[in-house]
């Protein structure tokens, strides 16, 4: 947000279509500046890795990913599950999913 330097009131922002670019207008005082940022809106929207992660049912048939046995499911009990990696929204979170071969049971290590 940026307020204006002479009434201390909120700048809205205008387009100048004379020279195209942005500017900042004041709507009591009449106040106009430049711009220093071009950007007007910005919608982030972030998700869960499940959110991003689509398993699909075929996976439990695809002989590149890993396999254990050494895991065991907390939902079902299964013992023998497919693994792979995905980044978190965070650089330095990783996440691991193991997908239950007979059930499709999917759960997550951190």
């Amino acid at each position: 947000m940026n307020f204006c330097g002479e009434c201390n009131n909120l700048l809205y922002p205008i387009a100048d279509k004379v020279n195209r670019e942005l500017l900042l207008s004041c709507k009591i005082c009449d106040h106009q500046e430049k711009a220093s940022n071009n950007c007007v809106y910005r919608n982030e929207i972030k998700h869960s890795i499940e959110e991003r992660t689509q398993i699909s049912h075929d996976i439990a048939s695809d002989p590149t990913l890993p396999r254990t046995k050494g895991s065991k499911c907390p939902a079902c009990g299964g013992r023998e599950a497919i693994f792979f990696q995905s980044m978190g929204q965070k650089s330095d979170k990783m996440t691991l999913f193991f997908i239950v071969v007979d059930y499709m049971y999917d759960y997550t290590a951190h």
